[in-house]
């Protein structure tokens, strides 16, 4: 009895070897393709800047002309700030300067002979101004009623002193012929500088 024979298998040709062999790699190329849809993608690297469109001014010069704009209107508006509190303080000082004059000649010479502080002091008073009011003036406001039973007239003395009690500057006022309980209220102001700050005192009053 004859042997069986073994099947043996049959064998590849080459082109089918090789369609199968391109038929794998269109399949792997369709997966990748599908998993960059769905799995996680490389993150493209980022682009470098470009530092030659970087300028190297500090300051674009519209900007450096609109500071140096606004710095002289600045010194522009303190400048007439100040132009405008020197009027202020000119246009109050004329306006008590005329009678000022007149009532300091006339005190000056009344108390020239009086010894001590007067016989008057409790007859008069003195407020301070707000310097807004003044023009950043020093000045007080003198008041002067006449206590007695007939007509008087008064003189007044006052000094300013610096903050070690140095008398700097003396002024004179007063008012003549004032009826029982009659008041009038001079003003007396100092012309020196706003610094150093002095200090009003009254210093004599006399009735006469």
């Amino acid at each position: 009895m004859p042997s069986p024979s073994r099947v043996r298998p049959p064998e590849m040709r080459p082109v089918a070897v090789a369609t199968a062999a391109l038929t794998c790699l269109f399949l792997a190329g369709a997966l990748a393709g599908c998993g960059g849809g769905k799995g996680s993608t490389a993150s493209p690297s980022p682009t470098p800047p470009n530092t030659g469109s970087f300028s190297s001014q500090t300051m674009p010069s519209a900007l450096a002309s609109s500071a140096s704009a606004a710095i002289s209107s600045a010194r522009a508006s303190a400048s007439a700030a100040a132009s405008s509190a020197s009027a202020r303080a000119s246009e109050f000082e004329a306006s008590v300067s005329a009678d000022a004059a007149r009532r300091e000649a006339v005190a000056k010479n009344a108390l020239k002979d009086v010894k001590g502080r007067g016989n008057a002091l409790s007859d008069v008073g003195m407020t301070g101004l707000p310097k807004a009011q003044t023009g950043n003036v020093l000045a007080v406001l003198v008041t002067i009623t006449n206590k007695t039973d007939r007509k008087a007239s008064y003189a007044v003395q006052v000094d300013f002193e610096d903050a070690k009690g140095h008398v700097v500057e003396t002024h004179y006022t007063g008012a003549e012929h004032l009826a029982p309980g009659q008041r009038q209220e001079p003003i007396v102001f100092s012309r020196k500088p706003p610094e150093p700050k002095l200090t009003p005192r009254l210093v004599k009053a006399q009735r006469y």
